[in-house]
This record gives C-alpha cells, sequence and structure tokens, in this order.
C-alpha cells in the first residue's frame, strides 16, 4: 500500500457493534457528495464545495483509495475514516506519522458511532502496522472533535496556527500487548 506501507488493501471489512468500515462502493456516491457538500460538516475544514461540481465531478466509486473506509449503518454510508501518512507542512511533528481522519453526515452526529468507528480503525492500524504512532490534527474551537480526540486516548503534542485558526495536534501510542 503506497501511503501506509506493505500493507494489503482493501482489508476484510472491520466490523463493531453497530458499525462496518469498509471498502466504498458505487452505492455510496450520493452520501459521499451529501458530506462533502454539507455546510455543518466543514464548518473547520474551510467549507463546502458546491454540490454541483460534487456531482461533476465525483467518480462513480468516491474514494476508493488505500486508507479510505466507509462508516456503514445498517447498509448506509454515515461517515469515511481516512489513515494516511501525513504530510501536512504546517506542522513537521505530524510528517511521516499515520494520520486519523473522519468526516460523518450530520444525521448520525450525537450517537457515538464516530467514537465507535475511530476506535476501531485505530485498532486496525494497531494490528496492521505494529508500533506505529497515530496522529490527529483539529482545529480547537472545533469542541466536538476535541472531545472525540480525548475519548479516543490521544495526547497533545503542539498548538500550531494555520488557516487562520487554532489547532491542535494530538498523539495516540498503540498499547504493547502484555505478556
Amino acid at each position: 500500500m503506497d501511503d501506509l506501507g506493505p500493507v494489503a488493501w482493501p482489508p476484510e471489512p472491520i466490523r463493531t457493534e453497530r458499525l462496518v468500515l469498509r471498502e466504498p462502493e458505487t452505492q455510496d456516491r450520493a452520501a459521499f457528495i451529501e458530506l462533502l457538500a454539507s455546510p455543518e460538516v466543514h464548518t473547520y475544514l474551510g467549507g463546502p464545495r458546491p454540490r454541483d461540481e460534487l456531482e461533476r465531478e465525483t467518480p462513480e466509486v468516491p474514494g476508493r483509495w488505500p486508507g479510505s473506509f466507509v462508516v456503514d449503518l445498517d447498509g448506509a454510508m454515515i461517515g469515511q475514516i481516512l489513515l494516511r501518512r501525513a504530510t501536512e507542512q504546517h506542522c513537521p511533528a505530524a510528517v511521516g506519522n499515520v494520520e486519523l481522519g473522519y468526516l460523518f453526515l450530520p444525521r448520525a452526529w450525537g450517537f457515538g458511532y464516530a467514537a465507535e468507528a475511530c476506535a476501531a480503525a485505530l485498532g486496525w492500524v494497531a494490528d496492521a502496522l505494529p508500533g506505529e504512532q497515530v496522529v490527529l490534527a483539529t482545529q480547537t474551537a472545533n469542541i466536538g472533535s476535541m472531545r472525540l480526540a480525548a475519548k479516543l486516548g490521544f495526547t497533545e503534542v503542539e498548538r500550531f496556527e494555520a488557516w487562520g485558526a487554532e489547532q491542535w495536534l494530538g498523539m495516540w501510542f498503540p498499547v504493547a500487548p502484555s505478556s
């Protein structure tokens, strides 16, 4: 896998109590467009993209690349988990680490789905890439994302200014198996 190293992609779907993390499929296209066009989703991400532009440019099977999981609830996409190597030069401490990103449709907010899906993705990283640290960056103004980072066990590494706002960088260390 080009971004995350020598990991077979796509992996088998990851199942949690309520969710499935799986490779994107054709049926997910409308949800991807909704996700990328949502003003609520993109409040802290530079704003939404125009829906007409997304309709023209979104491929039949969107988001299909190593490190991209659809978060599926009862057969429908409610979000996306992204795992990739951090390359952002605004925060040199993140570069080279696996970075966790996530987007969820507003109708899926407040039910614990993001925590459940992100915890499953972190478990997958711990198994597939033993010993890898994972970073997560978010605006400090994004209270929900800050709470999720704490719940997942990310520890603050630094704060920095980028894109006209204060950013927070956290790091997650896999738990070493007990002998």
